[in-house]
């Protein structure tokens, strides 16, 4: 699937038969949820996986939700899990141990391919997606976002990721809460670094990306990242 493909079609959830379920991982006594999209008809070999990370307010459901079409298409598992604190995502609560254990609990169910595990970020998510990806570059495939940047606290450090791991930021012309500048100096600050970071600019879109995953004649374009990260792990999807 060129994965990100993986993103979407964005097309209407309810295309797909099998349920959304919410599960729970306990790391020293902390229980926290998170939920999980396992298509019907899964390939016997190991899967990809992607980790979906919601915007402020929200909660893993909501950004699970819009993926379940296209992962029951090219067979691969969506997994969302809740912020500590539903405001933002946060280290070291959110990342990048929690997610370890996030996946250890899905790896302890599916067969998940480690060579093809994805981050996928909205707004509040999609910062904190771009930061665990430059931290743990060596553990996720590829990450992509929506309606966010890199944050500059902490970054020139980030920029030392030990892997120059594929990324792309996806952001709308009239995104009013995050600048257009903002996505392209990242842009520009991690190309001058090596990475290859992929910047699609939607005209006249704006930071909703659950209306759009409701509008099956609506898409951000992360089928794009495909062909932007050739060459990575990406591309086997």
């Amino acid at each position: 699937m060129p994965l990100i493909s993986v993103a979407a079609t964005m097309a209407i959830a309810a295309a797909a038969s099998a349920k959304v379920t919410k599960e729970v991982v306990t790391i020293d006594r902390d229980k926290r949820p998170y939920y999980l999209f396992v298509p019907d008809s899964l390939d016997a070999r190991p899967v990809p996986l992607l980790i979906v990370l919601h915007g402020s307010g929200r909660d893993g459901k909501s950004l699970v939700d819009p993926w379940r079409d296209l992962a029951s298409r090219e067979g691969f598992i969506v997994a969302g899990p809740d912020a500590a604190d539903r405001r933002a995502w946060i280290a070291p609560d959110d990342g990048p141990a929690f997610l370890y254990f996030l996946v250890e609990a899905v790896k302890a169910k599916h067969a998940i391919d480690s060579r093809r595990m994805y981050l996928f970020g909205h707004s509040a998510g999609a910062g904190f997606g771009l930061t665990m990806a430059l931290m743990e570059s060596e553990y996720f495939a590829a990450a992509a976002v929506h309606a966010g940047a890199l944050q500059r606290e902490g970054r020139d450090q980030l920029l030392n990721a030990r892997r120059k791991i594929p990324m792309a930021i996806f952001i709308g012309t009239r995104d009013p809460l995050v600048p257009l500048e903002a996505a392209r100096e990242s842009r520009d600050v991690l190309t001058a670094r090596g990475f290859s970071l992929h910047l699609v600019q939607t005209a006249d879109h704006d930071h909703n990306y659950y209306q759009r995953a409701r509008d099956q004649s609506a898409s951000v374009g992360l089928s794009q990242v495909g062909h932007a990260c050739r060459g990575s792990a990406l591309s086997d999807l």
